[in-house]
């Protein structure tokens, strides 16, 4: 796995340049501002970038205009957003690009190595992993929606789980319920929203895209 750190913190780039290298994967380039990263996407071609969400010069969306960016340059790159705070309206932009091979998470969760980890190794293999803090407080926000009042607390609860980007049978392990009732939870959660079956459309995507632009609308 090869990577790219854009974080304009010194400390916690390099921390994080070592803490990944100590788990034998091989950073190849750390940036401190927006065009330093995407010049380093360009010259190393990664399999991952881990970014910031505030960098310079203003410190606002800097990070996720960069990341779009590469992301268009670069198809199949997978990014993983670090930020200090949710800030659901930079979530949004970024998933609306597509949620394959992308990750979104608090910066509090880089010092639980272990589901920093978990979560890196998610996005580079094609998931996506956004962080439970940030599924909690969108989703909580998202609740007056009228379609998603239609949903059961066990289906709310299936939805965030979906959102964090867990797969069935990982949903159904932190449940403690069998996979053949998440099956029905989910089919149940696709009914509720409207989201019919087609060739052209990824339903658990579009569910959780759903509550989160609903969130950034109502922000």
């Amino acid at each position: 796995m090869r990577i790219v750190i854009a974080e304009d913190d010194p400390l916690l780039r390099e921390g994080l340049a070592l803490l990944l290298r100590a788990e034998s994967l091989d950073v190849v380039a750390t940036a401190g501002t927006p065009d330093d990263f995407l010049a380093a996407v360009v010259e190393h071609e990664p399999d991952v970038a881990i970014v910031d969400v505030r960098m310079p010069p203003t410190h606002t969306d800097e990070g996720i205009v960069a990341a779009v960016k590469a992301r268009r340059g670069q198809p199949g790159l997978a990014v993983l957003v670090l930020s200090a705070y949710v800030e659901q309206a930079f979530a949004t932009d970024l998933l609306a690009e597509g949620s394959a091979r992308l990750g979104y998470l608090l910066k509090e969760r880089v010092g639980r190595v272990q589901e920093f980890l978990e979560a890196l190794h998610r996005v580079a293999d094609g998931g996506t992993a956004i962080d439970p803090e940030v599924v909690a407080q969108l989703f909580a926000r998202t609740r007056p929606d009228t379609r998603l009042n239609r949903l059961s607390p066990r289906e709310h609860d299936v939805l965030a789980l979906m959102a964090e980007g867990l797969g069935n049978t990982a949903i159904a392990e932190r449940l403690v319920v069998t996979e053949g009732a998440v099956h029905k939870h989910i089919r149940s959660i696709f009914a509720k929203l409207n989201l019919a079956p087609t060739d052209r459309t990824d339903r658990r995507v579009a569910a959780v895209l759903h509550y989160l632009d609903d969130a950034h609308r109502r922000s």
